[in-house]
């Protein structure tokens, strides 16, 4: 193979590696000019590949979407990951996908060398996923996810929590988690100025900004821990809602960080939803409404009988009322 050829072929990889790249970078990568790279640039698009250039500081060349789908370049890794996926996706909860999956894989597996058969064939018979089970993803928003969060995109959907309330959030999506059999992302939420994970079959209305951010540095196995934590804190946690007679700006400078979460209910309320590892620590919450604030209270029974409880503990431990108006 000429070096012409072998540098073009890495030229595309390149760009099907990352949506987004300047001029200079691919130089540098390839060890070329920057000449070098706008002529190989063009003998791509000689054969077919559409690949979109910007001007300006943040120009450079993105692979766009074409007519139709040329050649794709495929390490030996890459195409056995590509492989067991799909015979894997048969059991995997992604809506729509039973035929062209089956489609796509007997198009690659009759182009694989014999080497990289055996090598799937031992993963597949000497390793196993737990059955499917959970709810439905649609692919096509998986792969949304995944490519903003691959690209540090900022993105903003509708979200519907355990409860059935709806919100819109605007994130930093950084990393999509299977755990369980049901897909998360974990994302920065820009509103709550933190960490937060999603139910990604929650997630409805996905809005891509093109607006791009600078990564937070957060390892694989401590984005996968984040959500295993969040996710057990959900399942074993209790939860009480209250509803505050008051504006939301006005419950946030009261309440301060702990009104994160908290939403507009109209211009005279705010719902504020608490979340604890005991029923206590939620019944001590009410302690922070300023006295002169009416609320109401939503909860399971069980937590609705312990506040009560508690309240009657609390009167009853207090000291009788003096007649006294002067003590």
């Amino acid at each position: 193979m000429s070096d012409t050829t072998s540098r073009t072929l890495d030229l595309l990889s390149l760009l099907q590696s990352h949506r987004h790249w300047a001029c200079s970078e691919l130089a540098e990568r390839l060890g070329v000019t920057d000449r070098t790279v706008r002529r190989d640039i063009d003998r791509l698009r000689e054969l077919g590949y559409q690949i979109d250039a910007a001007r300006g500081a943040a120009g450079g060349y993105r692979l766009g979407a074409g007519t139709g789908m040329p050649p794709l370049l495929l390490t030996d890794d890459e195409g056995v990951a590509i492989v067991i996926g799909l015979r894997s996706q048969a059991t995997a909860a992604l809506r729509g996908s039973e035929h062209t999956t089956l489609s796509a894989l007997a198009k690659l597996e009759q182009v694989l060398p014999p080497a990289l058969r055996r090598r799937i064939e031992a993963l597949q018979t000497h390793a196993t996923l737990p059955p499917a089970h959970g709810p439905v993803v649609d692919a096509d928003l998986l792969a949304q996810l995944a490519l903003s969060c691959r690209d540090s995109e900022r993105v903003r959907f509708s979200y519907t929590d355990a409860k059935g309330a709806e919100s819109v959030r605007s994130t930093e999506p950084h990393m999509l988690v299977p755990l369980g059999r049901r897909w998360y992302l974990l994302a920065w939420d820009r509103d709550r100025a933190g960490w937060r994970t999603f139910r990604i079959d929650r997630i409805s209305t996905l809005l891509q900004t093109r607006v791009l951010f600078p990564a937070r540095a957060l390892s694989s196995d401590d984005a996968v821990a984040l959500v295993a934590a969040a996710v057990r804190w959900r399942d074993s946690s209790y939860r009480l809602t209250i509803t505050l007679r008051m504006p939301l700006a006005e419950a946030q400078a009261q309440l301060g960080w702990w009104a994160r979460d908290a939403v507009a209910q109209g211009p005279e309320h705010t719902v504020w939803p608490l979340v604890g590892d005991t029923i206590g620590s939620l019944g001590s919450a009410l302690s922070w409404i300023p006295t002169e604030v009416e609320y109401t209270l939503a909860a399971s029974p069980e937590v609705i009988d312990a506040i009560r409880l508690q309240s009657r503990r609390l009167a009853a431990a207090l000291p009788a009322p003096s007649d006294d108006p002067a003590r």
